[in-house]
């Protein structure tokens, strides 16, 4: 795999998506080595720290293959950096992934904590208010990483993967999860093994603990 497009936002205005009132999802490519720190890119803006950003949502990923896709579904090319990612890899198909394999580039490595959940924003950058129901449809979400090794990257780099070696889920798993209205335990459970976001850990601990005093 490769790194063929580093992309960073500016924090800008966006009608009718949250009430924050301001985006950082136009992302721009840039041709200059970028730092990636342990929050991410530095000059990325994440305006909606609430849902956004943070170490265990440092950088999302998104890959040629899935754009490729969407692209011949939507009828339009669609330029790196569309969906808001940081980085856009040659030859990554998201749904393949699994929570906790690593993306090797260059000095830095990149974990896997969880797929993208697409919210309004997203929608509105798309300009189609039924684009949440595609997006989840088309089950390529994209992967959101925690930043284990920080560095410096630039377009161009060789990306290696490295699967994850303990008890794990898939990133598609996790995705349509998130859309069943009612987890069992064994399925927490199997979230809870893998190396999770940390607001993903904290909700499933009181859901598995709400589900063990029902039985």
């Amino acid at each position: 795999m490769q790194l063929i497009s580093v992309n960073i936002g500016q924090a800008q205005p966006i009608k009718n998506a949250k009430k924050i009132g301001k985006t950082g999802i136009y992302k721009q490519p840039v041709s200059e080595p970028v730092p990636i720190s342990a929050n991410g890119l530095p000059s990325d803006a994440i305006c909606d720290v609430e849902n956004h950003g943070g170490v265990d949502q440092a950088v999302y990923v998104f890959g040629a293959p899935d754009y490729a896709w969407w692209s011949e579904n939507l009828g339009v090319e669609l330029a790196p950096g569309t969906f808001g990612e940081n980085l856009t890899i040659s030859d990554l198909e998201s749904a393949q992934f699994s929570i906790g394999d690593r993306l090797h580039i260059g000095a830095v490595i990149l974990e896997v904590t969880a797929p993208r959940i697409p919210c309004v924003t997203l929608a509105v950058r798309m300009n189609d208010p039924a684009f949440l129901k595609r997006f989840r449809a088309a089950e390529r979400p994209g992967l959101y990483c925690r930043v284990i090794q920080t560095g410096v990257i630039q377009v161009g780099d060789r990306v290696e993967f490295e699967p994850y070696a303990g008890e794990t889920i898939t990133a598609i798993e996790m995705f349509r999860d998130f859309y069943t209205p009612h987890l069992n335990v064994k399925t927490v459970r199997r979230h809870l093994a893998a190396p999770i976001a940390i607001r993903d850990r904290v909700a499933k601990e009181a859901l598995l603990q709400e589900l063990l005093a029902q039985n």
